[in-house]
């Protein structure tokens, strides 16, 4: 049960009763007339905007609206009273007899509380990671990593039609660059004394493995060819490879993206060919020249004439280039393909996530994307994510000796655990610069917060062990007697997560589920330790069965949603610490 759109309803029947009375004017739109949590909760359960919205289309002062719909709404059963505040808003507090059916219902869903339909089907790619396969991933795609799987998975709880997509940066300079690095390590399979790495090519000890795979497949045999022979070998063996290596990277996080797009392929299977004599059909393409970029020139700008797209039209800060002085396309060219690919397979709705330095490609995705869409609705959506820096006890951590220039995301898995780093990476919204200390994360303590919300679910996990049959007791729990205020400050807590979900879904914030869980956890143990210090509160009365009945079905639904939240974040519930 979601109580917010169960009233949201009840407040638009109102309304509508109120119209057919002829005492508000009839075809009044309601889209916006909301019910919500109340800024301060002492000031009831619920809140609507309903008056405040409505006046200027009836043609009334809103607290005369709000009078009507106040008078009419406490006709409504599960309501205790109405309250008029400010210009118009209405506060509702609820009987004490509904919330024993909002637990009846949220008992009968079990796991599926808190799952929406509001998607209703919409097919969403969200694309995220999509680092350059020339290295193992480092600790700044950890954050987009997670970040990217979580919102993936609060949009499919949400009712989406959701693909987890990685794009395959596998055509360009940079693979080539990976191949003689690759190289390199090869002649030192071989037993030669390469020396220091030079400059321009990956340092790495990753790329060892790489070398010496060559070897025990070529042989000697890629010394006696020339590059333009042995570097497309090379190369290949070496993206395969990182990409295996960025696989296994993913992993260790618990993250397995469905679709993986090469955007190589994007050239071979003429895709990008065909997206350009698209574009020119439709009068996107034009010969032009450029103006030179403001500030210092880059080495590779050339003041020529050139392919370029009409891509201000679609809000762009200028016209792209697509094809390069030498003839080929330019990554931008690639980019516009693989939007259109995405469209051609039904999405409406492309979410990519990027880091924070990435923030120029906003305008020109969101131009790709419109140009593509042509009369079809297509949102595109770029979520980026800040800077992570890495501490441990106040003091910065230093490069990685194996990566060479940074430190890599599986050394911080393997160091405090993937549930520790999904947990902290998404508390915290994405936009937000986070400052992640290994020290910290690892305390047993309140301040630490994924410590706090699995220590609430393995708690209440220790409970159900000790309870012996009546854990597993299938009478219905009459939840009239939990009357204790930490008792229904937890129920009315449970009561937010449905919306929740929904609303985290629509905003793309999967924090707010972390931010939530931690609220939860923190009810839980408030009546934990009621529970220690009030005997006649604990879980378990040996000589009150049925109040012992109720306690346990409010603690399984409490742990149906810190699973059910947990496993938005990608984290595991621990059933013992």
């Amino acid at each position: 049960m979601n109580l917010f759109a169960h009233f949201q309803h009840n407040v638009r029947a109102a309304i509508d009763a109120l119209a057919r009375e002829g005492r508000l004017p009839q075809g009044l739109d309601l889209n916006r007339v909301m019910v919500e949590p109340p800024r301060d909760s002492a000031h009831g359960d619920l809140a609507t905007n309903a008056a405040m919205v409505l006046a200027k289309p009836a043609g009334m002062q809103p607290r005369a609206i709000a009078q009507l719909v106040a008078d009419r709404l406490v006709a409504d059963p599960d309501i205790q009273s109405t309250d008029i505040a400010g210009p118009g808003f209405i506060n509702i507090r609820l009987k004490a007899s509904f919330w024993p059916k909002l637990l009846d219902a949220a008992l009968a869903q079990g796991p599926q509380y808190g799952r929406s339909a509001i998607g209703g089907g919409e097919k969403v790619n969200v694309e995220y990671v999509s680092a350059n396969p020339t290295g193992p991933l480092h600790v700044g795609h950890c954050r987009g990593a997670v970040f990217g799987d979580a919102l993936a998975e609060l949009l499919s709880r949400a009712g989406y039609a959701v693909a987890r997509e990685y794009y395959v940066n596998d055509a360009g300079a940079q693979v080539d660059v990976l191949a003689r690095s690759a190289y390199l390590r090869y002649r030192e399979a071989l037993g030669e004394d390469i020396g220091e790495i030079p400059s321009g090519l990956y340092p790495g000890d990753y790329l060892k493995p790489v070398g010496q795979a060559l070897a025990f497949d070529h042989d000697k045999a890629l010394l006696d060819m020339p590059e333009a022979a042995w570097l497309p070998i090379v190369r290949d063996k070496a993206v395969a490879m990182m990409m295996d290596l960025v696989r296994e990277d993913l992993a260790t996080l618990n993250i397995r993206q469905e679709v993986f797009v090469s955007e190589k392929s994007l050239h071979t299977s003429g895709e990008v060919d065909r997206t350009v004599e698209d574009l020119r059909a439709r009068d996107l393409i034009y010969e032009g020249r450029l103006p030179p970029p403001k500030g210092e020139l880059p080495e590779d700008w050339e003041d020529r004439e050139q392919t370029l797209f009409r891509a201000t039209q679609f809000g762009d800060d200028i016209d792209r280039p697509l094809i390069k002085s030498d003839g080929s396309y330019t990554y931008f060219a690639s980019d516009i393909a693989y939007s259109r690919h995405k469209i051609l397979r039904g999405f409406t709705e492309l979410v990519y996530v990027l880091g924070a330095d990435h923030a120029g490609y906003v305008k020109r995705l969101e131009a790709i994307g419109a140009a593509n869409a042509g009369n079809k609705s297509v949102k595109v959506i770029v979520r980026l994510c800040q800077l992570v820096k890495l501490f441990r006890d106040g003091e910065p951590v230093r490069m990685s000796k194996r990566a060479g220039e940074f430190v890599t995301l599986r050394e911080v898995v393997e160091e405090v655990g993937s549930d520790v780093v999904r947990f902290m990476m998404l508390y915290r919204k994405n936009e937000a610069p986070l400052d992640f200390d290994f020290k910290k994360v690892t305390e047993q303590s309140k301040d630490n917060p994924v410590f706090y919300v699995q220590y609430a679910h393995a708690r209440i996990c220790s409970v159900f062990r000790n309870a012996g049959g009546l854990a597993e007791s299938a009478e219905k729990p009459d939840f009239s007697r939990l009357v204790d205020e930490a008792e229904l400050q937890a129920i009315r807590r449970i009561g937010e997560y449905p919306r929740l979900v929904e609303a985290a879904a629509v905003a793309h914030e999967p924090h707010r589920i972390a931010f939530y869980l931690y609220d939860l956890a923190s009810d839980f143990h408030a009546l934990w330790n009621k529970g220690k210090e009030s005997p006649q509160l604990r879980f378990i009365l040996g000589s009150d069965m049925q109040t012992s009945l109720a306690r346990l079905a409010l603690l399984r639904v409490i742990r149906y949603v810190l699973a059910n939240g947990l496993g938005i974040l990608g984290v595991k519930p621990v059933e013992e610490m």
